[in-house]
């Protein structure tokens, strides 16, 4: 087990170097930082002062280990747009972030694993054919979409919810609703699955031939066995709902990582884009590694291959 974690520890750090290494030289490419500093309609000699105070006329290699250097020290630069250090902007904004992942990853789960469960049960029955066709509209539908269409019901018509802001829990149930069904098919697709292999085993037969309860044979036995992968699809979704958040930050304007990235592309904010590309990665890698770990313990089978 310890060599397993060893292993998959230093891919983690690979990927997230590569990560890293990727992220800054797309935003290099995207636009000269010194001009972004200096603004439109500065002169040249301006933007070549502060080209060389910022040491953007070095070689990107060197300016990339440099940016590498101070990040792992804790220095992500200052925001050229809200003039204040990177790292306090970012992190007083992430807790937002962190509330509404969990909070949708939760709604996920909470409406895919008994829809996977009745699929799976009732197979090929109307109630499966419903279940499907609930997870390929959540598929089909961009978050984007139903977002506004949700403020056009509860919030226009109805008047049940506020439209944006994060001063409250009400102000998190749309966005939570909006994230959450995006990635619930895939729960829900993987559960049904599960399920209808494991209901097929030897051992399930062999516990109703017992003449157990149906409701402890489904839940008791075949319902943990069935939901080991989810651990590690519930990972990689969780760090898809924190960087996927942008655009249901933006709609319902949450005071979260979402958008504050989109307000630093907005205004070419070269070093908080770059720290919440970076925190972002990191975040993902991590979140992977764990589910890993998980699964190996959970599953001994994956950590003997």
């Amino acid at each position: 087990m310890f060599a397993y974690v060893l292993k998959r520890l230093g891919l983690a750090i690979l990927v997230a170097l590569a990560v890293s290494m990727i992220a800054f030289l797309l935003l290099r490419l995207s636009g000269d930082p010194a001009i972004a500093i200096a603004g439109e309609g500065a002169r040249q000699a301006d933007i070549e002062l502060i080209r060389q105070t910022y040491g953007f006329d070095r070689p990107l290699p060197i300016q990339y280990l440099d940016w590498l250097g101070k990040s792992i020290r804790g220095d992500f630069g200052d925001s050229i747009y809200f003039k204040t250090p990177a790292a306090p902007l970012i992190f007083a904004k992430l807790q937002t972030t962190l509330l509404l992942g969990f909070l949708a990853l939760a709604f996920a789960l909470a409406i895919s694993v008994p829809l996977g469960v009745l699929a799976a049960i009732y197979r090929n029955s109307w109630l499966d054919r419903l279940c499907l066709a609930v997870a390929v509209v959540g598929q089909a539908l961009p978050n984007f979409f139903f977002a506004l269409l949700l403020i056009m019901v509860f919030s226009i018509s109805l008047r049940w919810l506020p439209v944006s802001g994060s001063d409250s829990w009400l102000h998190f149930v749309m966005p939570t609703i909006a994230l959450g069904y995006y990635v619930a098919p895939a729960f829900m697709r993987l559960i049904r699955a599960g399920m209808i292999e494991v209901l097929e085993a030897d051992y399930i037969r062999t516990a109703r031939a017992k003449g157990l309860p149906a409701s402890i044979v489904i839940f008791k036995h075949a319902l943990r066995n069935a939901v080991v992968p989810v651990v590690a699809l519930a990972a990689v979704q969780l760090g898809f709902l924190l960087g996927g958040s942008v655009v249901v930050e933006t709609i319902f304007a949450l005071d979260g990582l979402g958008y504050l990235a989109y307000q630093s592309i907005t205004y070419k904010d070269f070093p908080v884009m770059q720290t919440i590309v970076l925190l972002l990665s990191v975040i993902y890698v991590v979140l992977t590694l764990a589910s890993d770990i998980a699964n190996a313990w959970l599953d001994p089978r994956i950590r003997v291959a």
